[in-house]
C-alpha cells in the first residue's frame, strides 16, 4: 500500500450498487477471504458523509498492519481503491490499494 494525503485525493461523492458490491469482494479477499464472509468479520455500510465509502462500525476495531485500525474503503474519481486508517495515534491516513492487493 502506498501512503498519501487527504489533498492528494478526490473522492467520489456517491457509489453505484456494483461498487459497493466491488468494495465489498475487494475487502474479501484483503482480509483473506474469511470463512464466514467479510459482513461476519468486517461489516462494512455504505455512508455519504462528506464523500462515499463503505465504512466499518464505530465499534469495530478491525487491525490492519499490526496498530493501524480499519475505517473505511473507497475509491477516487480516477476509480483509485482507498483504505482509511486511524494510526497508533489515532490520526486519519489513506492508503491506495496497488493491483497485487486487489487481487
Amino acid at each position: 500500500m502506498k501512503n498519501i494525503t487527504a489533498n492528494q485525493l478526490a473522492f467520489k461523492k456517491s457509489l453505484s450498487n456494483i461498487e459497493q458490491m466491488t468494495l465489498k469482494n475487494i475487502m474479501f479477499n484483503f482480509i483473506g477471504r474469511p470463512d464466514n464472509g467479510v459482513d461476519d468479520v468486517l461489516p462494512l455500510e455504505y455512508t455519504q458523509t462528506v464523500f462515499a465509502k463503505m465504512e466499518s462500525p464505530l465499534d469495530s476495531n478491525f487491525l490492519i498492519d499490526n496498530n493501524a485500525t480499519f475505517r473505511f474503503v473507497t475509491l477516487t474519481q480516477e476509480n483509485q481503491i482507498v483504505i482509511g486508517f486511524l494510526d497508533f495515534n489515532f490520526e486519519l491516513n489513506f492508503r491506495i490499494l496497488s493491483l497485487e492487493e486487489r487481487l
